[in-house]
Order: structure tokens, then sequence, then C-alpha cells
């Protein structure tokens, strides 16, 4: 687990009950939430929260982001435009599990009109507890970096 204890927590209005779940509930296991995201349920544009979260993360600002749309695919997409960010949607524990340890993942994202709150938390723990492999794992994301350059 890195030392910095942040995750930065994003949605549009499609998520904002789920999403302060998930705050609650990665505070509970000991992490910083730093929730960004919007209070009101009025129509909000994803791209916006998606770059938000993700520049906190590239920045070191916050170790690990959380955001969430209707989806998880537009913020999702949004969230990959910023270098150093690597966010993959999930909607299993397999997955989630996964993009931490063979991508080094700094990011996920879910979807609320996918999968419900109690699923969501399966999936942010798994993600959470997950560590990067390294080894041949490693240079495959170094060749996702190069692409950015």
């Amino acid at each position: 687990m890195t030392a910095n204890k942040r995750i930065v927590l994003s949605s549009d209005h499609a998520a904002i009950e789920m999403r302060q779940a998930i705050a609650d509930h990665i505070t509970a296991k000991g992490w910083e939430a730093v929730d960004i995201g919007p209070q009101t349920p009025e129509s909000t544009h994803y791209p916006a929260h998606g770059e938000a979260a993700a520049r906190r993360v590239a920045s070191g600002d916050c170790a690990l982001g959380i955001i969430l749309c209707g989806t998880g695919q537009g913020i999702m997409m949004a969230a990959n435009k910023v270098k150093g960010i690597r966010c993959g949607v999930c909607s299993d524990v397999f997955s989630a599990q996964m993009i931490r340890e063979h991508n080094d993942a700094n990011m996920l994202s879910m979807g609320a009109r996918v999968i419900d709150t109690p699923r969501a938390l399966e999936v942010v723990d798994a993600f959470l507890d997950a560590e990067f492999e390294g080894g041949r794992h490693g240079t495959r994301v170094d060749m996702i970096k190069a692409i950015e350059a």
C-alpha cells in the first residue's frame, strides 16, 4: 500500500449516493477520502469530473482515484486523457484486482446504473487490496506509458 493514503472521488449526478457510500467505506478502512464530486442532483458533465479527479492523482496529491457515472465508461475515458492515468471500468472483483496487479491502475471507474452499492464496495475492496506485481507486467505498463509521450 502506498504511503499517501488519499483517494480522490468524483462522479456526475448519476452516482452521488454511491460515491458517498464509497467515501464512508474507504474512510472506515483508513483512507482519506477527498470527495470533489457534486452534492446536488442537477445534471453535470462527467468529462469535467473525470478530468478533475485524474489531475489530483497525476499530480500526486492523491494516490488513487475512484470515479463514477451512469456506466463508468464516459468518465473513465475523460480520466485516461490525463497523462499518467491508468483507469479501468470494473463491475466485478476479479477485474478490479487485475487492473491493479497487472496494469498498475491508479484509478477505478464504476457505473452506478450497472452495479449496486454492495457490489461496488466489494469492487473497491478488491482494487484497494491488490498490489502491482511488476515483472513482465512492468514491461507492459512501460509500453502503455510510452504511448503517452
